[in-house]
């Protein structure tokens, strides 16, 4: 296998930015959302960003593995400087080090677009992800309990932070 490769998605990656969003919806392990994305909405999706909030995409052996985007955490403006950030492995590269590569990415775009810290809200039962976020320095705030109904089930979400 041939090392990963981060670069900035483009409206060609719609597609497969879909099927890894999808898995993740379907595995139940990294979001709240239920509705299944189709590759239109992702294109609507990634043309409705702004240069604050890059998506990107991994690429491994000419396949797109990964991607990640820094999000809005919130549209008031005193909270500018804080990023909120999405990160999606596809099934078959989950834990050989690719979210590692993609989240480093995010922090250096974080940095480099002056963002002063970086936010997620995730799953403690998810603890591949819950082992990347404490890797790369993010530390938790505390716990939302009973943050979604997923599948007629309450389910908390951990809030983590890292400051840039």
């Amino acid at each position: 296998m041939s090392a990963v490769r981060v670069r900035p998605a483009t409206a060609a990656d719609a597609a497969s930015i879909g099927e890894i969003y999808n898995q993740g919806i379907e595995d139940r392990l990294a979001t709240l959302e239920a509705e299944l994305r189709t590759p239109p909405e992702r294109r609507e999706w990634l043309q409705a960003r702004g240069p604050r909030h890059p998506v990107v995409v991994a690429e491994q052996d000419g396949r797109v593995v990964a991607w990640g985007s820094l999000n809005a955490f919130n549209p008031r403006d005193a909270y500018r400087h804080v990023a909120d950030f999405s990160i999606y492995i596809e099934r078959g590269y989950r834990g050989k080090g690719v979210g590692t590569v993609v989240l480093t990415r995010l922090v250096e775009l974080a940095r480099e677009l002056g963002y002063h810290k970086m936010v997620l809200s995730a799953f403690p039962f998810n603890a591949a992800g819950m082992a990347l976020y404490e890797r790369l320095g993010f530390r938790t705030v505390g716990i939302y309990k009973e943050q979604g109904l997923l599948d007629g089930r309450w389910v908390d979400t951990i809030v983590m932070e890292k400051l840039l």
